[in-house]
């Protein structure tokens, strides 16, 4: 089955071609960076209403580059939540179409169980069972996965994620949008030992997250750093490596608990922040005798491949849409089920 897969669950409109027997033929991504950038954050309306432009002629060029035709399409599927409202109904609304105009099935596909698959497309892929570290702009997560569909969540953000904390970092620091890469740049010029900063509920025990008391304590040393004749260059750049270090040491510090706590040695680490090379580094090296697997860079923000490859598993399986196929801008993974 060639399964069509449409990611518009926020600013970047992702389309692939997933086939079930010769793997990924095509994946085209368009980022709207450049639009949000001026405004320092996602604009919703802007996004919806740049996804209504792009995402067709995203659909013809994947299917171009997969070398095949609209007819050669048994399935659709689209990012049916979580996500900005306006941004995933225009994927589900072009997806439906054109699963009804060729008459094969759609899927609506959690945006988080794309993630959480996207490793399963390299050729190592990880076997079941595994702990998943799910991060990125929107969600932490800590995730016990036992099989497709077959999850239990194990600890989560109580507050801001990894990723918004370092967007809002970035901020403080006036930095472009968008944050995250910009901070782990910039810290690669800070110096290790300047600023030693908080690991949230590290001691406490549990595998919840917390990052607005380390947001917190960032501005603090800003504002200090401020008052002290001003906010340097270098400046920046130790607390950059400062906020960096500890977000991956706490990350870290959780992994190796949930691992120990579920007596697994296999994780997977996805979302937007598993691109991040600090953190990566930091799992295969202080993991000790587990495996730790993550996509490669181009899927570790949102694309459409992670949506083809995870509806095409669910298609495969006898999933489809019924007639009252919602999308769900808040949508908790736990309420997935095995196909």
């Amino acid at each position: 089955m060639r399964v069509l897969g449409i990611e518009t669950s926020c600013d970047e409109t992702g389309v692939a071609v997933y086939d079930t027997e010769r793997g990924l033929l095509a994946d085209v991504l368009y980022s709207q960076v450049a639009i949000h950038a001026e405004y320092g954050g996602v604009v919703p309306e802007l996004a919806s209403r740049d996804h209504v432009r792009k995402t067709l002629p995203l659909v013809d060029q994947a299917l171009l580059e997969a070398d095949i035709t609209r007819a050669d399409i048994g399935g659709v599927a689209y990012t049916a939540g979580p996500g900005l409202a306006g941004a995933l109904m225009v994927g589900a609304t072009l997806g439906r179409a054109i699963a009804v105009g060729l008459g094969v099935p759609s899927l609506g596909v959690h945006h988080m169980e794309g993630h959480l698959l996207a490793p399963m497309l390299a050729e190592n892929a990880p076997a079941y069972p595994l702990v998943a570290l799910l991060v990125s702009g929107g969600h932490t997560q800590l995730v016990r996965v036992d099989g497709l569909g077959v999850y239990q969540l194990l600890g989560e953000s109580l507050d801001d994620a990894a990723g918004e904390a370092f967007d809002k970092t970035a901020k403080m620091l006036g930095l472009p949008y968008p944050g995250g890469p910009q901070v782990a740049q910039l810290a690669e010029e800070g110096d290790p030992s300047r600023f030693d900063f908080p690991r949230p509920m590290v001691k406490q025990g549990g595998l919840d997250f917390s990052f607005s008391g380390l947001k917190t304590h960032t501005l603090t040393t800003v504002k200090a750093c401020e008052a002290d004749g001003g906010l340097s260059h270098q400046d920046k750049a130790d607390i950059a490596r400062a906020f960096e270090m500890a977000v991956v040491d706490t990350l870290v510090i959780k992994c190796r608990r949930a691992l120990k706590q579920e007596q697994l040695t296999r994780l997977v680490m996805a979302g937007g922040v598993s691109a991040n090379v600090r953190l990566r580094a930091a799992l295969e090296q202080k993991l000790e005798g587990c495996e730790v697997f993550y996509p490669t860079a181009k899927l570790c923000t949102d694309n459409g491949a992670m949506i083809a490859f995870a509806g095409a598993l669910r298609l495969a399986a006898g999933e489809c849409d019924g007639p009252d196929a919602e999308v769900r801008p808040r949508w908790p993974m736990t309420e997935l089920s095995a196909p």
